[in-house]
């Protein structure tokens, strides 16, 4: 039986520092059947221009449309079976589609295999990313196995299951991934896995994470009413607690300042922060020694307090806007 052909689809936007090591990445791989499609979101920078060096199709879109119009572009111009969706700021470690492949033929009923970063980043740029990336590699980690979740930055669809379920709503530009993955779960079982793995690029200042946290967040809160749970895999009970765990920390302490004794109530509820996601940490400490681990737990104490602000801005919005409420409710078109 011949080996199925995969798409690999590229979507960039202003990648220029990483596009190369992205697509050297995939030239690198095992698997030899492979086209790739890059789709230039309307880059401002000279990315198109490196891209092109390479053995690819360039698609370039016709006006900025974010991720979601930008995959679905990719897969308009794919002829592959499977599709594998690769972030411009992302690279695969060589058997990552051979991994993926082999899943697909273990498993005929999954609709999608996502990977793991490593727990380093693709550059060495500081302690903020130091942070970010070991956080998203472990949370990765620890829900390993069926999800209900999209992890599109690296990650393979079966196009069949793709296109049952229906295109990526251009219309979301934080939250494109729930709502595809979502659709898709509820045809197929998805698999998130070590065995697909890569390394990728992140923000390297404490500002901008805290301000896609807060804006996911607050995105988020109409696509958990709606189904009345949060997804599958990385979002438990005990780090919903943590958030609300970790505000009450932040918002006591200046009591602290008046009445010394108050100093209980966060002392608590950091203890009690940490407990609700104790083997994070203790993975941290592991890796990167007890200096880190207090540096990342006040990293993550702010990130926490930024996901909770944002849900409360959701919560207000959805209360009084009936096009919040109905955003995951639009008819999907690519």
């Amino acid at each position: 039986m011949a080996e199925p052909l995969v798409s690999v689809v590229v979507p960039m936007y202003n990648d220029r520092r990483t596009i190369d090591l992205c697509l050297n990445s995939v030239r690198a791989q095992t698997y030899p059947r492979l086209e790739v499609i890059v789709v230039d979101d309307s880059s401002t920078d000279d990315s198109a221009a490196l891209a092109a060096q390479h053995p690819v199709t360039l698609v370039r879109a016709e006006r900025n449309g974010g991720p979601g119009a930008t995959r679905n572009l990719g897969v308009r111009h794919a002829s592959g079976d499977i599709v594998f969706f690769l972030d411009a700021d992302v690279t695969m470690h060589p058997e990552a589609i051979a991994q993926a492949v082999a899943l697909f033929e273990e498993n005929p009923s999954y609709g999608a295999v996502f990977g793991i970063p490593d727990k380093e980043p693709l550059f060495d740029e500081g302690l903020v990313c130091d942070y970010r990336i070991l956080q998203y590699h472990y949370w990765r980690k620890s829900a390993e196995g069926l999800v209900s979740g999209g992890y599109y930055a690296l990650g393979a669809v079966r196009r069949s299951a793709f296109l049952k379920a229906g295109w990526f709503n251009p219309a979301l530009r934080q939250t494109e991934e729930i709502d595809h993955a979502e659709r898709l779960a509820a045809l197929h079982p998805m698999l998130l896995t070590s065995r697909v793995r890569g390394r990728l690029a992140d923000e390297t200042a404490m500002r901008p994470l805290l301000r896609k946290a807060f804006v996911r967040s607050r995105l988020r809160v109409p696509f958990y009413l709606d189904r009345g749970r949060a997804m599958q895999g990385m979002e438990t009970g005990g780090r919903a607690a943590a958030s609300v765990l970790a505000t009450l920390v932040l918002v006591s302490l200046p009591a602290v300042a008046v009445w010394p004794l108050a100093a209980v109530v966060p002392a608590a509820a950091l203890l009690l922060f940490v407990l609700a996601d104790l083997g994070q940490y203790a993975f941290v400490a592991r890796h990167r020694g007890a200096g880190f681990l207090l540096f990342f737990i006040g990293c993550h104490l702010l990130m926490n307090t930024a996901v909770v602000a944002g849900l409360t801005v959701g919560l207000t919005q959805w209360v009084f806007s009936r096009r919040f409420r109905r955003m995951y409710h639009r008819e999907v078109t690519a």
